[in-house]
């Protein structure tokens, strides 16, 4: 496959969630990624599944690491391979017998990439846990919410996805890059609590600065503010507006009707948020959401509709830009980031 990453080789043990997200992003842009799976798994969803998004772009191969036999492969396999990632807990593969002490000494420039929830050290290291545990221990999912109500977690993306798969695969190209450069191979200890928490360095920069209040609901960016929502429209559907700077205030102010207002002209006045929300929320539900986009689209409001799983890949903008693909019959997101010079070639879900 084309890609930035021609030429780098890693070998990635089967797991779920965000390990094989990592291995996604590397095998997307060119990697040749070797996904190791358990015998008889093949082509079950969530443990090498052919209609699971995130195994795509791979080579597949079955070994019982619990033979030696398959232990002695996976050996061989390490010798020429630039990486080796893989998301149990703590200690596991040492108990295999392929450790970093032992993969290191067959191929001292290799990078062993380690992902978890909790770490590789501390006391919480080999415990159980999920995404929402993670982010919780980070302080992340504190601040998401509405005020007055209990914290809302966005589904997977902080911990397992951004706080874990992605930073993994950042970690695990820098080691690569530090590896070529004459430097040794090493352990890339990514824990999503770590993550989660390297997510919310904005966050806690306002919060260090007296700008942030540590409660949910009542800040800038947390829903606490009538200019940066979300709103529902007429029928049923939503609308997002972030209109933070002065100029799209002003934007907003002129389409909705509001820019004589001396209320609303009092923008950042958190005394005034709560009563200008309700005033907002009222005058959205007037229209339906295309309606919203008639007068929204197109202008420098800060403005989107919310749309669905099944809307956004027919959304025009999406479109123009090939933001989603489809394969064996799966609309998925296409490769990220573009590269103009080594362009990532059109995803292929795993057994086609």
């Amino acid at each position: 496959m084309a890609g930035v990453l021609s030429g780098v080789t890693v070998i990635e043990l089967a797991g779920i969630g965000p390990g094989p997200f990592t291995g996604m992003m590397l095998a997307d842009h060119g990697a040749r990624v070797i996904r190791v799976e358990r015998p008889g798994t093949s082509g079950r969803f969530g443990d090498g599944g052919n209609r699971d998004i995130l195994n795509r772009n791979r080579e597949r191969i079955e070994l019982d690491l619990k033979d030696p036999g398959a232990i002695a492969q996976l050996k061989e396999l390490v010798k020429d391979a630039d990486a080796l990632i893989e998301g149990y807990r703590p200690g596991v593969i040492e108990r295999m017998g392929i450790g970093p002490d032992v993969l290191l000494a067959i191929n001292p420039k290799l990078v062993i990439g380690r992902m978890t929830g909790w770490g590789q050290d501390g006391p919480m290291a080999p415990l159980a846990g999920h995404d929402i545990n993670y982010i919780a221990l980070s302080g992340a999912l504190h601040s998401y919410g509405r005020k007055g109500q209990k914290p809302t977690f966005p589904v997977n993306a902080v911990g397992d996805f951004g706080g874990g798969g992605m930073l993994l695969a950042f970690g695990v190209v820098a080691a690569i890059l530090h590896a070529r450069g004459g430097g040794p191979g090493q352990v890339v200890d990514c824990a999503m609590v770590d993550g989660a928490a390297i997510l919310s360095a904005m966050t806690y920069t306002f919060l260090g600065n007296g700008q942030w209040r540590d409660e949910r609901g009542v800040n800038l960016l947390d829903s606490g503010s009538h200019f940066y929502d979300t709103y529902e429209t007429s029928d049923g559907k939503w609308i997002s507006l972030g209109s933070i700077e002065p100029q799209f205030y002003a934007l907003l102010m002129e389409k909705t009707g509001l820019a004589d207002d001396p209320d609303f002209a009092q923008q950042m006045n958190p005394a005034k948020w709560d009563n200008l929300k309700d005033r907002m929320t009222a005058l959205i539900l007037t229209k339906t959401r295309d309606e919203w986009c008639a007068i929204m689209d197109g202008t420098d409001i800060c403005f989107a509709p919310v749309l669905s799983l099944r809307e956004a890949p027919q959304h025009p903008h999406n479109v123009a830009r090939g933001t989603f693909v489809e394969d064996g019959g799966m609309v998925q997101p296409a490769p990220a980031p573009r590269f103009s010079a080594t362009p990532a070639a059109v995803p292929k879900l795993a057994g086609r």
